[in-house]
């Protein structure tokens, strides 16, 4: 396990200040605003030290309703809707500078037996050890970034998850529009230890969920021949984030995250994302609308 990685444990690592009332902060991001997967993260893990942990997360759904600072603390506040023999169900609101930036609804599911089940095939995609490196693929297009320091920034920001994309990424073929569909591998760089101070399996999802927002609306972009943010030819945020779990996971292990946009319009696109293990399971579903626009 690496610095990175222990920083960002010690940032899901919420402060509990009153019962259901939890205090957060933020870590660098490639953007002046808190980067959405990391509020997303923090706030299943308020939902979650509020459930027993015999039932871990099976959705949650998430509307980003302000940029959030990364400046100043961000206070989560859990509503414990209801408590069902087989269901929990939690709901959210973070809070920043007396304003609610971020609702997210989660619900939890005791594990039981499957007496149905069926999923969909994994796509083909190489042996994410083939693949380049962050390290490696980043600085290749350094000519075609905003400024030297975004290679940086971007390095900074994923040091703790290894993520490595399977066709180039968006940034790398501007200019080039191509099908609307991108893959990428990932996993936390290093085990993480069965002890942590979030018990698993509620880390190994909050983890998933942390990734989920990084790359998702890259297929709107590939669909227009667009670099995006790191080139300077959109600008975008989160609207909203669904998630659905279906299966256990570990995120020190090689995931599959396969995406792409059915649709783009009015300002807004689709993004769906389906993530496999390496043996193939299904383990989680998501969907993602964000605000993608062309600067004037």
């Amino acid at each position: 396990m690496n610095d990175a990685l222990r920083s960002l444990l010690d940032l899901l690592d919420l402060e509990r200040i009153e019962q259901d009332i939890f205090r957060g902060w933020s870590r660098a991001s490639v953007v002046p605003r808190v980067f959405g997967g990391q509020v997303a993260a923090q706030a299943l893990v308020a939902a979650g030290r509020t459930v027993p942990p015999d039932r871990p997360p099976h959705s949650l759904h998430a509307y980003f309703l302000r940029p959030g600072d990364p400046g100043a603390p961000i206070v989560y506040t859990v509503d414990r809707i209801r408590d069902g023999r087989s269901f929990t169900t939690r709901r959210v609101v973070a809070v920043q500078h007396g304003k609610p930036i971020f609702h997210l609804t989660a619900s939890f599911h005791v594990v039981e037996e499957a007496a149905l089940e069926h999923q969909q095939p994994m796509p083909a995609a190489p042996d994410p050890l083939e693949l380049p490196t962050a390290t490696e693929l980043l600085p290749r297009h350094a000519e075609r970034y905003l400024s030297p320091e975004v290679a940086e920034r971007l390095l900074e920001a994923r040091a703790a998850i290894d993520l490595r994309y399977v066709d180039e990424p968006p940034y790398a073929t501007v200019g080039r529009p191509r099908e609307p569909r991108s893959q990428v591998w990932f996993r936390t760089q290093g085990k993480l230890d069965d002890d942590c101070v979030i018990p698993r399996p509620l880390l190994d999802v909050c983890l998933v969920t942390y990734v989920s927002d990084m790359t998702l609306l890259d297929s709107i972009l590939l669909a227009h021949g667009r670099g995006g943010w790191a080139v300077g030819d959109v600008v975008g945020a989160s609207l909203d984030h669904a998630m659905w779990f279906h299966r256990p996971l570990r995120a020190d292990e090689w995931l599959l995250y396969d995406q792409e946009s059915p649709t783009s319009q009015s300002g807004r696109g689709l993004g769906q994302g389906r993530i496999f293990t390496a043996e193939g399971q299904l383990v989680v579903t998501v969907m993602q609308e964000g605000v993608v626009r062309v600067p004037r």
